[in-house]
């Protein structure tokens, strides 16, 4: 598949297209993979087109069947998703205390009881936290965030975490276990 005639009609700039009223009755699979670390990979070679790569993310969605894909409103195409699709790179906090999130593509989103941190296993065995984004799709906290957060984390038990939108926002198990 192509990725000009897949793209074709879909605006390069601007918000997130409406996927949730898309219902494309053609349905092929993309030789693309989105590695754990975030990396965009169309036929072999990674796309370093930033703009590109956030473009393809504002049409990715997870469907019903588990699977990801790229949406239009004319076709749809499985694509492979080693891990999750998105990885959190920065966090940041408001005046408020509350925790904002920024994403490898470029989403920003607040940490609250919408957003919420769960803590889950990695394909590699790894407890690490994820929090969701839209469309079904979630990012993997990215290293450096994990940490910069469980610096500035409160312990309840034997859990640790940080309070951000009026919710408990678990990071793991003071034992290592996921919560």
């Amino acid at each position: 598949m192509n990725l000009e005639t897949l793209l074709a009609g879909i605006e390069p700039e601007g918000e997130i297209p409406p996927l949730e009223r898309w219902a494309p009755e053609r349905v092929g699979d993309m030789d693309l993979t989105i590695a754990a670390d975030g990396r965009w990979i169309h036929e072999g070679g990674v796309i370093s087109r930033p703009r590109l790569v956030r473009l393809l993310s504002t049409i990715l969605r997870r469907e019903a069947d588990g699977d990801y894909y790229l949406v239009t409103p004319v076709e749809k195409q499985r694509i492979r998703v080693e891990d999750h699709p998105f990885v959190i790179v920065n966090a940041e906090p408001d005046a408020a205390g509350d925790w904002w999130l920024t994403t490898n593509v470029g989403d920003r989103l607040c940490l609250d009881d919408a957003h919420r941190l769960v803590v889950t296993t990695t394909p590699r065995g790894e407890a690490v936290p994820e929090v969701p984004v839209r469309f079904g799709l979630a990012a993997r906290l990215g290293r450096n965030v994990f940490y910069r957060l469980a610096e500035l984390a409160e312990r309840r038990g034997e859990t640790l975490g940080l309070t951000s939108g009026g919710a408990w926002q678990p990071l793991g198990r003071l034992d290592g276990e996921a919560p």
